[in-house]
């Protein structure tokens, strides 16, 4: 892919990445052909600060866990009240590096 593009698209969403991730990502659109770039910037990226607003607000219903596709624990989070608040409170830590890697995983499948 043409080196130019690789570069927007780095400046552009690495937000939605872990740090680690973006050699790599880098690494890999550069040697993708340039037919996938389209395909690549359709790839649905949810927003980290998003989610952990949204964790912190309707974190005891499992709304955030719905939204990065985690349905099974969404409702699981439902069901208990987040856990007794417990986890929801361990959500409030973990749900923006889930949501970078859940990010990354569908990056990988839409470059595949």
């Amino acid at each position: 892919m043409d080196q130019q593009k690789v570069d927007m698209y780095i400046a552009t969403n690495a937000k939605y990445f872990e740090s680690h991730l973006i050699p790599q990502i880098y690494d890999m659109l550069g040697k993708a052909d340039d037919s996938k770039f389209m395909p690549i910037q359709t790839v649905n990226l949810k927003d980290p600060t998003t989610m952990l607003i949204v964790s912190l607000f309707g974190g005891h219903f499992g709304i955030d866990r719905f939204l990065i596709g985690d349905t099974g624990l969404g409702v699981a989070k439902l069901l208990t009240c987040g856990g007794m608040g417990i986890w929801s409170i361990v959500d409030w830590f973990m749900i923006m590096g889930r949501t970078r890697e859940l990010n990354f995983i569908n990056f990988q499948r839409m470059l595949l």
